[in-house]
């Protein structure tokens, strides 16, 4: 059984992506849906996949990647968002290596 999966259904995930754009997201509010994750990083560059880290009970575990087009979208969104407060938590956003 997978401990992962796509919030919303409608999201894709690649695993392939080019080498520096995909990013973690940690500490993130377990109410954000992958729509407010769209709305927050989308702004950095276009965003190629979405994976919200779920429990097995369907909820979010806090955790999520985000992978973008580009490696420039993916350290913008690093340098930007890293310990921001996003509804009163200080979110983690790192670089996947």
């Amino acid at each position: 059984e997978e401990e992962g999966g796509v919030v919303g259904g409608g999201g894709a995930y690649y695993e392939d992506l080019p080498p520096g754009c995909e990013v973690q997201v940690f500490n993130l509010h377990r109410d954000l849906s992958e729509w407010d994750l769209v709305q927050m990083f989308g702004v950095f560059g276009a965003i190629m996949s979405m994976r919200v880290m779920l429990d097995r009970q369907g909820r979010s575990k806090g955790h999520a990647l985000v992978g973008f087009d580009n490696p420039e979208a993916a350290a913008a969104a690093v340098a930007q968002m890293n310990n921001m407060d996003v509804r009163g938590r200080k979110i983690s956003v790192q670089l996947l290596v």
